[in-house]
């Protein structure tokens, strides 16, 4: 039978409600699912602009995979919500940058805002190891 773990690491922010950052499922196969990440830094500061607020939900999702023992090569589904098309670019150059060679499957929605009004990109993912 599969356990779950669910976590709030170091090097990420402090959630803003009822939710984890990460929720592990260990059984034959380790399966994390990863909340939805955004610029926030691990101060709680938000990252200045779009493509600032790419880099570091994408910062904070590596952090999160590391925590749990993974890498961005575990990662089996990515899904990205941009509020302004204009970051399409910027949102696949760093997705490529951080996962390099690794290609999982991914989904890519433009959305009309995101739970605070600040937030441009918010980055979920999940990872089996």
């Amino acid at each position: 039978m599969a356990t779950i773990r669910f976590s709030n690491p170091e090097g990420v922010h402090a959630t803003g409600g009822r939710y984890a950052h990460a929720a592990l499922i260990e059984g034959p196969a380790k399966r994390l699912v990863i909340s939805g990440q955004v610029g926030l830094k691990p101060d709680g500061s938000l990252a200045e602009g779009g493509e600032a607020q790419i880099e570091q939900a994408l910062a904070n999702l590596g952090a999160v995979l590391r925590a749990n023992g993974m890498a961005p090569t575990d990662v089996v589904k990515v899904t990205a919500f941009l509020t302004d098309r204009a970051l399409i670019g910027a949102w696949r150059d760093r997705r490529a940058a951080f996962f390099g060679g690794h290609v999982p499957a991914s989904t890519l929605l433009i959305v009309a805002g995101l739970a605070d009004p600040r937030f441009l990109v918010e980055v979920e993912a999940e990872a089996v190891q």
